[in-house]
């Protein structure tokens, strides 16, 4: 792979690069975010050939990262607290490829003192590739 293979273009209105999302985030991204009204959030990748399994479509493990970032992301949004994943569920319904921006969309369901639930979906050109939900334990930023 050589440095051409992760020209990204200019991402899709509104959104712009995400930072601070950890390690493995950092290097599976780059990430973008567009930030929505009440407890949505939306965010972005651009399919490099590095995403991609080895029938050239985007790995299924890829977006299964992606997403659950997406939801604990949602929960962050809407409880102000941490969220790590307790249960993750996807299916896949269609296809992402190499220069494809992969759009997520999320959204907090509820949640309870110690416990949230998220919703959301990706999509490519305005189809729905995944659909997912999830699970996630709330703790305090302190901990």
């Amino acid at each position: 792979m050589t440095d051409e293979d992760d020209v990204i273009p200019e991402p899709p209105e509104g959104f712009v690069r995400s930072n601070g999302r950890g390690a493995f985030s950092t290097r599976n991204g780059p990430y973008f975010h567009r930030l929505g009204e009440g407890r949505s959030v939306e965010q972005a990748f651009f399919a490099l050939p590095r995403h991609t399994n080895g029938i050239g479509i985007v790995h299924g493990g890829m977006l299964s990262a992606f997403a659950d970032g997406l939801l604990a992301g949602a929960v962050g949004r809407g409880s102000g607290k941490i969220a790590v994943t307790i249960h993750l569920s996807l299916d896949y319904l269609h296809m992402a490829r190499k220069g494809d921006w992969v759009i997520g969309e999320a959204t907090m369901s509820r949640a309870t003192r110690d416990v949230a639930f998220a919703d959301g979906r990706l999509h490519v050109r305005g189809v729905d590739i995944v659909r997912c939900s999830g699970v996630f334990k709330l703790m305090d930023r302190s901990t």
